[in-house]
């Protein structure tokens, strides 16, 4: 197992919800963490937690929908702290929900621009400084909805199919420069997004109850246990932690 203490992590979406989750956690473990989101301050507070707690953390306002904006962030985090050895693509957006039909043309590709934009800019950016150092590991967050057809999740089902995708023709072609390209499925986690989807009362995922969905913490492990090595056997695909299999491996409850 390769440690995390030291590494440089770039965590996109990193204001709340998993993204934050991932950030405390991975800086608990001697991480330095740079904090990607649009929100300013709460990407502020998040990474003064972080200092509070002894950690490194860098907070940098980002839009993953501009390529100059990642391309600065990553820049940036290479310059703050020497390296860039793990990128963990987490920024999505599921709202607004809708039935094609009554889908609005330019949010949906809003969606598209951060959900399957977003992961190919952040990849793009930091190939070259993780090709030059000869290492680096890259977790695009995926969903059950990259292989699902849902009611309503147009948008999102298309985007996430684009982003597994990704992740196999990365590994595809950097497997063998030093490049760990993986995709995490974690399942449906209580975080601001389940409460878009509720609101919506459209598909059987709107039905489920809060204590249906796993924490942001169990995430967070996920990413980290696939940080320290753990991505090695699932390379170019999704590792889910909606199994039983896929939660022990890292350490979970097994339901």
């Amino acid at each position: 197992m390769t440690e995390v203490a030291g590494k440089t992590v770039i965590i996109t979406g990193a204001s709340q919800g998993i993204g934050a989750a991932t950030a405390r956690h991975l800086a608990g473990l001697g991480a330095n963490v740079a904090l990607a989101a649009r929100n300013a301050d709460k990407l502020a507070n998040v990474a003064a937690e972080i200092a509070r707690d002894g950690g490194k953390a860098l907070a940098l306002p980002c839009d993953v929908a501009d390529f100059d904006q990642v391309k600065e962030l990553v820049t940036r985090a290479n310059t703050q702290f020497g390296s860039v050895d793990i990128l963990v693509n987490n920024a999505g957006l599921i709202d607004p929900i809708a039935r094609i039909a009554e889908s609005d043309p330019d949010a949906w590709g809003h969606v598209m621009d951060v959900n399957i934009k977003g992961v190919y800019h952040g990849i793009r950016a930091a190939l070259p400084v993780m090709l030059a150092q000869g290492h680096g590991t890259i977790i695009n967050i995926s969903s059950g909805a990259a292989t699902s057809a849902l009611e309503g999740w147009s948008h999102y089902c298309a985007s996430k199919a684009a982003v597994l995708l990704l992740t196999r023709v990365t590994d595809r072609e950097y497997r063998d420069h030093g490049i760990t390209c993986v995709g995490l499925s974690p399942g449906t986690v209580a975080t601001e997004m389940q409460v878009q989807i509720k609101a919506s009362g459209i598909n059987p995922v709107s039905q489920l109850e809060p204590s249906d969905h796993i924490p942001p913490d169990w995430v967070a492990r996920a990413i980290a246990w696939l940080a320290e090595g753990g991505a090695l056997d699932h390379r170019g695909t999704d590792f889910s932690l909606k199994t039983d299999a896929g939660r022990a491996a890292v350490g979970l409850q097994v339901a």
